[in-house]
């Protein structure tokens, strides 16, 4: 028998006993041994799920708090259910909140979730400001940084250097000269200055040192405008876009303008996304392990929760997705 409805009095009233003593059970105080049996008799009777919000007054609340930038990307998508898997698996509720790209709102959600009374915080930062660190110093709680490194304590960080270095060599290496890149903000220290000075110093391996750069935000309509900014500034035969997002941006402007991809403008992105390859033609990409990223921070977060070792920065690989948005050398224009 299942009944969602149940009330910590029912289970009072059916086992006998003071909902007070309930109250006691579920958050871990003292209960006698033959009253712990009579309410878990009832509760395995009725299928009891306690409400996750009710257990967040408990001692240990088994509710693990997530701050991510947004709810609008396939990466935090991947990095979120990831997460929640994991955790489910392991008797934990997550509590996830949206910053939206916000660093006033990421704060107040960081706080907001302390305050929550969660056994642990996951934060998928947009950026660790002096706030962030005076937060995290006074907080009683383990607090895991995903996306952003932070030295100070614990982050899982994606290899955006090493990730944008490659994606350079290769434009470089495939014979291109006149290349432009569109990044995001500095805000965003992985992506918008990590990942850049990769794609930056990839270039520069192939004699490219005056690449158009301009910067924008992350989202489709973002590269729609700063690829017209490009085209207005130089003739590229390359543009590389720090998000797949704004690759798909850049796409529908080179198209509108008569523009061939590969043969007039090769095309790349960051972030592996299924739609990526739906691309006519395929885009050419870089993929992190975004689950890997999810499972790292959950099970990170259980070991400093039960005060097991860690390692203060573990780093997520990528993968080369090779389309066929880059024209090559030795390829002849039709």
């Amino acid at each position: 028998m299942v009944n969602k409805k149940m009330t910590m009095a029912d289970i009072a009233e059916m086992a006998g006993v003071a909902k007070s003593t309930v109250s006691r059970y579920f958050n871990g105080g003292y209960v006698k041994q033959e009253t712990k049996e009579k309410i878990q008799k009832v509760i395995e009777t009725y299928n009891y799920e306690p409400n996750a919000f009710a257990r967040l007054n408990a001692k240990n609340s088994n509710v693990i708090g997530v701050v991510v930038p947004t709810l609008n990307s396939k990466i935090t998508s991947r990095v979120i259910t990831s997460i929640d898997r994991y955790l489910r698996d392991k008797e934990y509720t997550t509590l996830i909140k949206n910053s939206d790209h916000d660093i006033d709102l990421e704060i107040q959600n960081i706080q907001r979730l302390i305050n929550l009374n969660v056994d642990g915080l996951l934060l998928s930062s947009i950026s660790i400001t002096n706030e962030h660190k005076r937060i995290f110093e006074e907080a009683s709680i383990p607090i895991v940084v995903l996306a952003q490194d932070y030295p100070e304590g614990l982050s899982i960080i994606d290899d955006d250097y090493s990730a944008g270095r490659f994606i350079g060599e290769y434009i470089g290496k495939t014979g291109h000269k006149k290349v432009g890149y569109i990044g995001v903000y500095e805000k965003d220290e992985a992506v918008g200055i990590r990942r850049r000075q990769g794609v930056l110093d990839g270039l520069a391996e192939y004699g490219i040192t005056d690449p158009v750069v301009v910067m924008g935000d992350y989202s489709f309509i973002g590269g729609q405008e700063k690829t017209k900014e490009i085209l207005a500034r130089s003739e590229v035969d390359a543009i590389i876009c720090a998000t797949d997002r704004i690759a798909f941006g850049c796409y529908k402007v080179l198209l509108e303008k008569g523009l061939r991809i590969p043969e007039d403008v090769s095309v790349t992105g960051f972030g592996g996304y299924d739609e990526s390859s739906l691309l006519i033609p395929e885009l050419t990409t870089v993929k992190f392990d975004s689950y890997a990223m999810g499972y790292l921070g959950a099970e990170t977060i259980l070991k400093q929760i039960k005060k097991e070792p860690v390692s203060k920065k573990q780093i997520v690989n990528y993968e080369f997705i090779e389309g066929k948005s880059v024209r090559k050398k030795m390829e002849p224009i039709p």
